[in-house]
């Protein structure tokens, strides 16, 4: 396989000019590409942004979980800090 002509960024802000309003034809032309190239970049970016949703949706619900772990074990500690204080405070 040969070195890409293009890298994500460049290719990404290409297929922007085609949402912006430039037609197909005139981007391909502009950038010396194939509209077939042009059309399986497209649909690799909607295929990967969906799964980016996925992803993204997944680390938000493992953050919650961590969140609501991190929260029960701090009030754990402090109900144990705060028995420890009492108990000791009686000792003395």
């Amino acid at each position: 396989m040969g070195k890409r002509k293009f890298d994500d960024d460049q290719i990404t802000g290409i297929l922007k000019e085609h949402q912006a309003g430039v037609t197909v034809a005139d981007v391909c032309h502009k950038h010396g590409i194939s509209e077939p190239t042009f059309y399986r970049w497209q649909s690799l970016q909607f295929r990967s942004s969906g799964l980016d949703t996925k992803r993204m949706r997944a680390l938000e619900e493992e953050n919650q979980k961590l969140k609501k772990l991190l929260a029960e074990a701090m009030l754990s500690a402090a109900t144990l800090s705060e028995m420890l204080a009492k108990t000791s405070n009686g000792r003395n």
